[in-house]
């Protein structure tokens, strides 16, 4: 295969010359930029990007190390890339999702794809998340941040940059802190818990919501013009991290990135750049019961996991005529793995099992295509992608898998005049099972104290295909800008967990979903600006098992957010925002889920320029202290069941900020 995509590519440079400009085609994108300036109530990523993109929502755990959804989808059925790596967390209930690996104030941008539209990266089947990370300047510079909140929060960080033609150099460092937030009625984390057996210890019940550090260093070396060496690494240590609605807290989330990437420009007249790309990732993730009364009366019970992933990537570009072509080879290799530990050892009682994830190991290697043109006024790119994957374990009871798919797209774009223009895009993806799908056992209790082994993983699911078109117009004008989106999608054999059974949760169903966003600016003024994002989306069991609920979980009502701009002076601006959420009613009752109110939310920011060098932020969130909770409790996390319904979590409550920017 190597040799063969080789002389294809010979060969297909000896016939083109033509170099070419090509623009991008943003059916399936959002763009973020200044991510870091803007994100200045924690580090977390999740808040960055639910605040900033329609058709994105928190999921929230805890203060911090929140999970995402896009378009009502998550987990594996989304991917998030960080500088070219591949990145997956440890735990199994999502304590510690992707985003929750990388600070918000390390970004310089990032890329929300909805729909099937990424073929350069694994597993992507209804969006993703791509981050690009400040990158090391020849101008030596700086800034330093503090960061003060509400409930204790503290933070300080600082980034310094420099070099010359042939070296450049970035170091990144931060130190963040949290108390436990306060509900709108004034409850903390602790208090939020209504379920004896599995409160916060009295000591514990004050304790901090989570520390977080964080270093990220990067070398970028030009050895000759159109060569460069990019090396890079990220270490994240959070520590203490509570999840008041789980059963366990995390001692702590260690994670590591590392990436090494090699550009040649010019390679020949047609052979514009070639990239490889090679990153590791590896987490480690022990939870516990170290702080619950439970622990008190038992030993602490711990669940310790482990994950690590690497991947190696080829990319080649060529100008074809009037065309722009990308062919590439994409490998990786993740091992997940996970033991039950009682007072610190593991498991003792021989008749449960010491392994929640016996060492399984993905193998995936792939080839993928992209192709693009560019007209006057139309445009159109195409993809492809083939997949072979093979999933091992070493529970020998377990059965190993091995699956291909092909994955293709074709969007387009059609300018109607300067200012305005429609698009398509249509798109088929596909994605494995992961370990936990597949594999994942875990130690059970009947009602009369009999101790059992549940395997709720399912060894033989088949994997998930998505089946989109999405259709949208867009609108830059004088006065206005709009984008509208609409979606329709077909999951075939869409991974669902399902609670009421004895065994194997995990089943294969098919489901469609469909839905719309808004998002645009009215220009009121030269200084006032009228923003508004909204989405919503429906999301059905094509097939409804008896017993079963015909709605799909995790798809949230009608949320609306409307934000009031003021930029009363140069790099000065005050926001006003309100968001809305409809009342959540359509709900998979059957596996977890339960009605939730509808809120409006008031927050107010305001960011004033000092002069070039210092910047002073001061913010009120959720001003009228409203209680509320934007995610369900789909039963796919394992949550504190009380006496009627699964627990909520609330949002934070009132929650005053301030921050001090230094630019040197």
């Amino acid at each position: 295969m190597k040799k063969l995509l080789s002389l294809s590519l010979v060969a297909i440079s000896s016939l083109y010359a033509q170099t070419i400009e090509l623009q991008s085609i943003d059916v399936e994108s959002t763009y973020i930029t200044e991510v870091a300036q803007n994100a200045k109530t924690s580090a977390d990523l999740s808040n960055a990007i639910s605040e900033n993109v329609a058709s994105v929502e928190i999921s929230r755990r805890s203060a911090i190390a929140n999970d995402i959804f896009i378009r009502g989808q998550k987990r594996d059925n989304i991917s998030v890339v960080v500088d070219g790596a591949k990145v997956c967390g440890a735990c199994p209930n999502r304590m510690d999702p992707p985003v929750s690996h990388i600070l918000a104030s390390q970004i310089e941008s990032l890329e929300v794809i909805d729909g099937p539209y990424d073929v350069e990266n694994f597993g992507v089947l209804s969006g993703g998340v791509k981050v690009t990370t400040k990158a090391p300047s020849q101008k030596t510079h700086g800034e330093v941040n503090f960061g003060y909140g509400s409930f204790g929060y503290t933070k300080v960080g600082a980034t310094a940059s420099g070099g010359n033609d042939v070296y450049r150099v970035l170091i990144s460092a931060s130190h963040e802190r949290s108390g436990q937030y306060k509900d709108g009625d004034g409850n903390t984390m602790s208090e939020q818990i209504s379920v004896d057996s599995v409160k916060y210890k009295e000591q514990n019940e004050d304790m901090p919501a989570y520390t977080k550090r964080s270093l990220m260093a990067k070398l970028y070396i030009t050895p000759k013009e159109d060569h460069e060496l990019r090396l890079s690494t990220t270490l994240n240590r959070s520590s203490n991290i509570l999840y008041p609605n789980s059963k366990m807290d995390a001692n702590y989330d260690d994670s590591n990135i590392y990436t090494i990437a090699y550009d040649v420009k010019n390679v020949a007249q047609n052979y514009k750049k070639v990239t490889l790309e090679y990153y590791k990732s590896d987490v480690e993730h022990p939870m516990g019961t170290d702080f619950r009364v439970s622990s008190a009366v038992m030993p602490v019970m711990t669940h310790t996991l482990t994950t690590d992933m690497q991947g190696l990537k080829l990319k080649n570009s060529f100008a074809l005529s009037s065309h722009n072509l990308e062919v590439g080879l994409d490998a990786s290799e993740r091992n997940w793995d996970g033991t039950y530990l009682v007072g610190g050892v593991v498991m003792p009682n021989p008749a449960l099992t010491k392994k929640s994830l016996d060492n399984v190991i993905t193998k995936n290697r792939a080839i993928f295509m992209k192709l693009s043109k560019e007209y006057e006024n139309f445009n159109y790119s195409l993809g492809a992608r083939y997949d072979a994957t093979s999933i091992t374990t070493d529970d020998s009871s377990m059965q190993n898998n091995d699956y291909s798919a092909f994955g293709i797209n074709a969007k387009s774009s059609l300018y109607l005049t300067q200012e305005d223009k429609l698009f398509i895009g249509v798109g088929r993806a596909s994605r494995v099972p992961d370990a936990r799908e597949l594999y994942f056992k875990q130690n059970g209790k009947m009602s009369d104290g009999t101790k059992f082994i549940k395997v709720t993983g399912t060894p033989d699911l088949d994997m998930v295909t998505n089946s989109e078109i999405d259709l949208g117009y867009e609108a830059e004008h004088e006065d206005f800008t709009l984008k509208l989106k609409a979606f329709y999608s077909k999951l075939s054999n869409y991974i669902y967990y399902e609670k009421n059974h004895a065994k194997n949760n995990f089943v294969n169903l098919d489901a469609t979903l469909y839905g719309a966003e808004i998002s645009g600016s009215y220009f009121l003024s030269d200084d006032m600006t009228l923003d508004i994002t909204s989405a919503y989306k429906v999301g059905k069991k094509d097939d409804v098992r008896v017993g079963e609920d015909e709605d799909l979980a995790d798809i949230a009502p009608l949320r609306t957010t409307l934000a009031l701009n003021y930029e009363y002076a140069n790099n000065s601006l005050a926001t006003l925002k309100l968001k809305n959420s409809l009342k959540w009613k359509n709900i998979d009752s059957v596996n977890g889920e339960q009605e939730i109110d509808g809120y409006n939310v008031v927050d107010f920011k305001i960011k004033h320029a000092v002069d070039k060098n210092f910047d002073i932020t001061f913010g009120i969130n959720n001003i009228l202290d409203t209680t509320y909770a934007t995610s369900n409790t789909y039963a796919d996390l394992i949550l504190i069941t009380e006496p009627t319904d699964t627990m909520l979590l609330n949002e934070v409550g009132r929650y005053f900020y301030t921050n001090l920017d230094f630019k040197f």
